[in-house]
């Protein structure tokens, strides 16, 4: 079944007769230009925090769905071609306001969701995306304590079939960050001065983090998965987390047709 909550609708996507041809999920009004008809493959989400772990379960995933004869695209946060290099620029410089951090990242999306997500569920692939709009909707939150902005700005994006929620604990995350690639400007929130140093501001930013990622979880049905456990037992969740939309028809919405339930 899709990923539902509280904040989603059904666009209606009509042919040039004005006859409606799919009933697709998005969590806004779409991309209206593009007719997303015909969606045969799967798109997995796997979400998180920094640090966690999400890339690497991702290529474990890709290897093991391939293994099987799936077709699969990986995609993440800041690779699409149009936008990449703006962002790793405009982070150099530590100045982007919070508006600018979140369009940055729409276009990166937008463009990834038009040429990457949409063209491979069309052609039957399997979708893993390294973070999805989960992780802007908590980043903005944090920054600004508004919730609809973001949320507006990212309503063209598609319903994913499944969010797997890698949830660690702060003090796991500061451990491990520590003993693997260590703290930088960004993912210690160092732009909102919630700590005298890297350490502080790393842990007050990422705190708040874990606490939105957590109430989107209820909000939006995440699979939530202990990524305290070994890489294994991660992994062997994460598989049978997948496992049955291999075996079921694709995408079932079960929202009423052009239903918008606004966020409180």
């Amino acid at each position: 079944t899709t990923c539902a909550g509280s904040w989603e609708r059904r666009s209606k996507i009509t042919n040039q007769d004005g006859v409606p041809m799919v009933d697709a999920q998005y969590f806004g009004d779409g991309l209206t230009y593009l007719n997303p008809s015909d969606l045969k493959g799967k798109l997995i989400a796997i979400e998180g925090t920094d640090g966690v772990g999400r890339s690497t379960h991702i290529e474990m995933l890709q290897e093991w769905l391939e293994v099987q004869g799936y077709g699969v695209l990986t995609t993440g946060w800041t690779r699409s071609n149009l936008m990449s290099k703006t962002i790793e620029m405009a982070k150099e410089g530590n100045i982007l306001d919070r508006w600018s951090f979140s369009l940055l990242y729409a276009t990166d999306f937008a463009d990834r969701l038009e040429h990457e997500i949409i063209p491979a569920l069309r052609s039957g692939f399997i979708v893993l995306a390294d973070r999805y709009i989960y992780t802007a909707l908590a980043r903005d939150y944090v920054r600004s304590g508004n919730r609809q902005w973001a949320r507006d700005v990212f309503g063209f994006a598609l319903v994913p079939d499944l969010v797997c929620y890698l949830r660690i604990d702060i003090e796991t995350l500061v451990l491990r960050v520590i003993e693997t690639k260590g703290m930088n400007f960004w993912e210690s929130g160092m732009d909102l001065r919630l700590g005298n140093d890297l350490y502080d501001s790393f842990k007050k930013y990422q705190s708040l983090l874990i606490e939105e990622f957590d109430k989107m979880a209820e909000e939006f049905h995440f699979e939530v998965i202990d990524a305290r456990k070994s890489p294994d037992e991660i992994q062997d969740e994460l598989r049978s987390k997948i496992q049955p939309l291999l075996t079921t028809s694709l995408r079932s919405p079960a929202l009423p047709s052009d239903r918008l339930i606004q966020p409180t």
